[in-house]
């Protein structure tokens, strides 16, 4: 069994193969119980037959043989009934078949030449009359009246007598112990399956929780899952503080930094010259460096809380709502397809709305009347493409827009660090951008996440 089988199919396997072992076992052995008592009975009814058979030989007036009293069992009388008597002479003149019971009609017993002592009992298996297999049972007697001339008393029965009461018993031992089987069976099946029942629950709580539809593991669980649920809940109680810590303290830092930067900034504003100048060109520059490692960093620590979701449908059309008043002056028209409710992505929505809001943005500035946004949800990812109607970039062009700084057009507003930090956020969470050409002849910028 392989190790990604499952507790249930574990259990199950394990189960069926005890239930199935110990009722062979336990069928084995009350089948030989059974044979055994049926073969000591038929054993003991012949030598019932023959005990009788030896009272009642005796020797006539006209020196044959002759039976005293009838044997009492009347298949004896009927013709090849599957009971038979026999009796052969012994000795110097050996005859077989000197006297018989009706039932062997005109035949005799063809009996293996073995020299039992007198008295002694021996049992053979032979042919019958017909060709059938018999248990014959033989006695060597002296009786007084014939001194000198051992007789050898023999009876014998259908072997069948003997082995169809034991297949009777085997079949419905079988079809009894079958249906013992499937009830056993039946039984565990309930009992895994209830006994498990509690797992399944914290399976789907979990889901919920990496889901993004709860933060923490709720319900009533039995004893022997309560201290997994606890630790559980614990565990992830301590990675959101850990993460809520680390982004306070990068929001901290950034918040120390930005202000310096914002005094020298102003300062530089307010003088003249070349020094002026570079100072206020450096304290952009590491303006746009805090915003973007703040932005890494946040998406860094986002990653690993599980459970983050972000609706689509509200964070798109809050974002077109934003543009259409920036860029109100250029009247743009914003073709937006059906977004689907349950679009998710599985993430931090202010991270969300920085991606959206970079390429919504970014199409905004190159178009020239319109702006097209459209998700789709496919195979564990949402899928966002934004095209628009402007100049486009050549092909060989594309890639290099994703380098910090990079921008299509230097008279364009913005710190050209707009898709490299979409990139990085996007590749932080697993997913990916590409850029292509849209159907009016624009950009087109479809943006992969991976979905809640």
């Amino acid at each position: 069994m392989s190790a990604r089988s499952s507790l249930r199919a574990r259990l199950l396997a394990g189960s069926l193969v005890w239930i199935l072992g110990t009722l062979t076992v336990t069928g084995c052995v009350l089948g030989d119980l059974f044979r055994r008592h049926v073969e000591e009975r038929f054993e003991a009814e012949l030598r019932i037959h023959l005990d009788q058979l030896t009272a009642s030989v005796e020797l006539a007036s006209d020196a044959g043989l002759a039976l005293r009293t009838d044997l009492s069992d009347p298949r004896l009388r009927k013709p090849l009934s599957g009971l038979y008597w026999q009796v052969d002479r012994e000795g110097g003149d050996a005859a077989r078949g000197v006297l018989r019971s009706r039932s062997l009609w005109d035949a005799t017993l063809a009996v293996p030449a073995d020299g039992p002592r007198d008295g002694e009992v021996h049992v053979h298996r032979i042919d019958g009359p017909d060709r059938e297999r018999l248990v014959m049972m033989e006695r060597i007697v002296r009786p007084e009246e014939a001194v000198g001339q051992p007789l050898r008393l023999i009876v014998a029965a259908d072997e069948r007598g003997m082995t169809s009461p034991v297949r009777e018993f085997v079949g419905l031992l079988v079809i009894a112990l079958g249906v013992l089987a499937a009830g056993l069976i039946a039984a565990v099946l309930l009992q895994v399956s209830v006994g498990l029942a509690p797992l399944k629950r914290l399976r789907e709580q979990l889901a919920e929780v990496r889901d993004g539809r709860s933060r923490r593991l709720d319900g009533v669980f039995p004893n022997e899952v309560r201290p997994l649920v606890e630790e559980l809940n614990a565990v992830l109680q301590h990675d959101a503080e850990v993460v809520e810590r680390a982004r306070t303290q990068a929001g901290n830092l950034a918040h120390a930094i930005k202000t310096p930067l914002a005094v020298l900034g102003n300062a530089a504003l307010r003088e003249e010259g070349p020094l002026a100048r570079l100072v206020g060109e450096q304290v952009a520059t590491a303006q746009r460096q805090v915003d973007y490692h703040l932005a890494r960093a946040r998406a860094a620590a986002a990653t690993q809380v599980p459970g983050l979701r972000s609706a689509l449908r509200p964070a798109v059309e809050g974002l077109v709502r934003v543009m259409r008043r920036v860029h109100a002056e250029r009247n743009l028209h914003f073709a937006i397809e059906a977004i689907p409710d349950d679009a998710a992505f599985r993430g931090e929505e202010q991270d969300l709305q920085e991606m959206l809001g970079n390429l919504i943005d970014n199409a905004c500035k190159w178009a020239r009347r319109e702006v097209g946004v459209n998700v789709a949800v496919r195979e564990g990812e949402v899928a966002i493409v934004i095209d628009d109607d402007g100049p486009g970039l050549p092909a060989d062009a594309r890639e290099a827009m994703f380098a910090r700084g990079a921008r299509a057009d230097e008279e364009m507003p913005g710190s050209g660090l707009g898709l490299g930090i979409v990139r990085d956020l996007a590749q932080l969470y697993g997913g990916r951008i590409e850029l292509g050409q849209a159907p009016a002849g624009g950009l087109r910028a479809a943006l992969f996440l991976p979905a809640a």
